[in-house]
Order: structure tokens, then C-alpha cells, then sequence
């Protein structure tokens, strides 16, 4: 930093699934130079699985990311069965369906009521020790307590697929370790019931979050990027599907099956960060930067899979078209996904396949092969590219994971906002609603 320049830095940046930091530098005469966006930590999982038969990556896979541990869990046992040509039983395919979008459930629920609603609810420049979920609880308990619920719900069913919730271990390359009871089948019917006339809730008080704050919503930090996601005929899809591409002006423009993934994919490395940023390998950087994430999949879908899900998309539409660039438009579109997701799941419940016996190959054979696995990650999608020798050990590993298709479009929103806040003062005339927590 030279005496007419001004570095801000926020060291960590909270409220993260990791470690990051941002940095922001100004010019003498306040003029926003640069927004930089530093993962400040490495992860090696890649060189961890190098050596290791390839059957244990599905349980060393997870250990990658906390908060969403099953969709990796998953990616690496699709990549496996892909190199090793391997299609597993078909209610094995359910069962791991019913896992993905009861961990894709509790994330979203997380991320809206402990990350996101603080703000809302308490105001961005309300007191900090409101903006909090334990602040929430007790000045609107009956929200806190549906949250709660919500949040566990989606745990709980994670638990009883995936063996735990946290660092799942009953998905194996060829199906599932164990067969779901009819006994838990029924446990969680009845509690699906109550699930969803709390998720619908969530959805209403959503909305009225937006109509609140849509002036900020509609004016701060919309920047206008490429979007990736997984679908299936169009159907806005989380485990299984071609990948689709949407420029800025609503075209798609590209859409593929995922092990083609190098043929778009183009991987920038910034000097400033751990993580490098992906982007629209055809257009270059940075005009091809892309986001992944709630947002982009509701934009590169044609519609949502499921009905009630589908009126909250297009009630979305008809407010801001389509594609939506808001970048706070997320929240919206992730509470459109927990929609979906509680109906998937009452969907695979209602599902007497659910609780076949038939969930694994009896035998499964090593060989020499290259596979990809890819899932959608609350946060964005998710690609576990493995090769494997004729012994069936991992000789290579090259993951794309949602922090990578995002972080560019992150710098940008990041870069938009800055100067809107520091050369143009927007956050002095935004239209903000009373706090409903003071």
C-alpha cells in the first residue's frame, strides 16, 4: 500500500464454509482499485487419494467439506462406478437421491435461517448481537423453532441413509452398504407431513423477505455472469444429468454430459487466492466467468421437477425473468430448492422401491479406467474425476468443486458492490424495511 492508496481487509470473513478473506483497496481519491476474494488455506485432498484404492475415496471424499459431505460422498462413488463401468441396482439410486436432497434440505434450511435471515430479519446495519440465530430464537421463537425443525428434519433422514449425518459411509461403488427399513420408511412419512407445512411457511416468509428488500436486492451487487448447472429434460436436477451453460442474455450454450467437462471448463489462477476460478472455457477469462449455486440452476432450468416447486419458480420469474443476475436473488432460489426437496423426498418415501433389499452388486471388479462423478452441491456443482490402475488404486484425481465455479463470479459481485458503496454512497438511499428484530 502507497500513502495515497487505502487497504481494507476483512480477516476472516464469517459466516464461511472455510477460510477466506477479502481485500479491498482504494485509491486517495476513494475509488474502488481492486476487490479481491483470498482463500487463504490449501486442502491436498487430490494427492490424499493418489495411492489409495479407489474404495476408500468415497469415505475419505466427504472429509472435504462439512457442511456438504454427501454430495461428495456421492461424486466419488459415481466416479468410481464410472471407471469401472459399473451401474448400480436401482434402489440404490433412490436411496442415494433420498440422501442428496435430505442433506440438499438442511443446507439450504442452514444457510437461510443461520446465514442469511439474521440480516434480514435484524437489518444490515442493525445491532451485530442480533444478527444472529440465537437473536432470532428468542425475539421470534416461533420462527427459531421452525427452524430448528426444518434443520433437523433434513439431518435426521441424512443420518439414517447415509449412516451419519456428518461424513456419510453407506454409499459404495456398485450401490448402497445398507438397505432403508420399513421401519424408518414409516418414521420418516409421518414426519415429512409436518416438513413440508414448515418448509411452505419458510417459503411465504421468503417472500416477504424479498418484497421487503427488494429495493437492495434489485440494485446491489447485480452483475451479469454465464451460469452453470445440472438438469434433466430441463428439470432443474441434483444427482444425475447433462450439464448446461447459459450465457448473460438467456442462451444456452452449451450442454453436455459431465465427462466432457475439460472440453468447457477453463481454470484461471489468480495470484492472490488458493482457489483458482473456473470459467466458460470458449469465451476465456474473464468474460466467461461463471456461477454455480441455487441461482444458476434456477436459471439454466427450464422448470423445476416438482409442482409446488415449480409455481414458487415461476411466481420468481414473473418478478425478475429470466436470467435473474441479482445476486441476492440466491436466497430466493435456494428456498425454491428446499421446496423441491422436501417433495423429492416425499416422493422417494412414497416409493415401495425405497426400501428394497436389492441395493448392491454382489460382485464388483477393479480395472484400469477413467470415470467422472457429478452432483450438484448445495453451494454449486461438483466434479470428482478419478483413473485408477487394473489394481483399482487411484493413480490421479482432479476435483472442481462448487468454491471454484463461483469464486469469480464472487469477486465480481464483490467488485460491483464495492463501488456502489464507496464511489456511489448506494447504501445511503436504499429503501429498507423496519427491522423485524430490534
Amino acid at each position: 500500500m502507497t500513502d495515497s492508496e487505502k487497504t481494507i481487509r476483512i480477516v476472516p470473513v464469517t459466516r464461511l464454509e472455510g477460510h477466506g478473506e477479502l481485500t479491498i483497496k482504494l485509491t486517495k481519491a476513494g475509488k474502488v482499485k481492486d476487490v479481491q476474494f483470498n482463500v487463504s488455506s490449501t486442502r491436498f485432498f487430490e494427492k490424499f487419494l493418489e495411492g489409495k484404492f479407489a474404495e476408500e475415496a468415497v469415505r475419505i471424499a466427504p472429509r472435504i467439506c462439512g457442511i456438504c459431505p454427501e454430495p461428495h460422498h456421492l461424486a466419488a462413488t459415481k466416479a468410481v462406478e464410472a471407471a469401472w463401468d459399473i451401474t448400480p441396482p436401482s434402489a440404490a439410486t433412490k436411496l442415494r437421491r433420498l440422501l442428496i436432497n435430505a442433506k440438499q434440505y438442511s443446507s439450504h434450511a442452514l444457510h437461510f435461517f443461520a446465514l442469511a435471515a439474521p440480516d434480514f430479519l435484524a437489518g444490515p446495519f442493525g445491532d451485530p448481537a442480533n444478527r444472529n440465530v440465537v437473536a432470532i430464537i428468542k425475539a421470534l421463537p416461533d420462527i427459531g423453532k421452525m427452524a430448528l425443525k426444518v434443520m433437523q428434519f433434513g439431518q435426521d433422514l441424512a443420518a439414517a441413509v447415509g449412516g451419519k449425518a456428518i461424513h456419510p459411509v453407506t454409499s459404495i461403488p456398485g450401490g448402497m452398504m445398507n438397505p432403508f427399513s420399513e421401519e424408518k420408511r414409516d418414521e420418516f412419512l409421518k414426519r415429512v407431513i409436518e416438513a413440508k407445512e414448515m418448509t411452505l411457511e419458510t417459503l411465504t416468509l421468503a417472500k416477504k423477505v424479498v418484497q421487503d428488500y427488494w429495493d437492495p436486492i434489485t440494485k446491489l451487487a447485480v452483475v451479469s455472469t454465464y451460469y452453470l448447472g445440472l438438469h434433466n429434460k430441463g428439470d432443474l436436477e441434483i444427482y444425475d444429468g447433462n450439464l448446461r451453460v447459459m450465457d448473460p442474455e438467456g442462451k444456452i450454450v452449451a450442454d453436455f454430459n459431465p465427462k466432457d467437462y475439460r472440453k468447457h471448463y477453463g481454470e484461471h489462477v489468480p495470484a492472490h487466492s488458493y482457489a483458482t476460478h473456473i470459467y466458460y472455457k470458449p469465451v476465456g477469462y474473464p468474460e466467461g466467468i461463471w456461477r454455480a449455486n441455487s441461482l444458476a440452476r434456477v436459471n439454466v432450468a427450464d422448470k423445476m421437477a416438482t409442482p409446488i416447486a415449480q409455481e414458487a419458480l415461476q411466481e420468481m420469474r414473473d418478478a425478475f425473468g429470466r436470467p435473474i443476475h441479482a445476486t441476492f436473488a440466491y436466497h430466493w432460489a435456494r428456498i425454491i430448492e428446499l421446496v423441491q426437496a422436501i417433495e423429492e423426498m416425499e416422493i422417494l418415501l412414497n416409493d415401495p422401491e425405497i426400501v428394497s433389499t436389492d441395493v448392491k452388486l454382489s460382485d464388483v471388479e477393479p480395472k484400469k479406467g477413467e470415470g467422472v462423478g457429478c452432483v450438484e452441491a448445495p453451494r454449486g456443482t461438483l466434479i470428482h474425476n478419478y483413473w485408477t490402475d487394473e489394481k483399482g488404486i487411484i493413480t490421479k484425481v482432479n476435483m472442481v468443486v462448487a468454491t471454484n465455479n463461483n469464486i469469480a463470479g464472487i469477486e465480481k459481485s464483490l467488485m460491483e458492490a464495492a463501488k456502489q458503496v464507496f464511489e456511489q454512497k448506494a447504501h445511503e438511499s436504499l429503501d429498507l424495511p423496519d427491522p423485524m428484530i430490534k
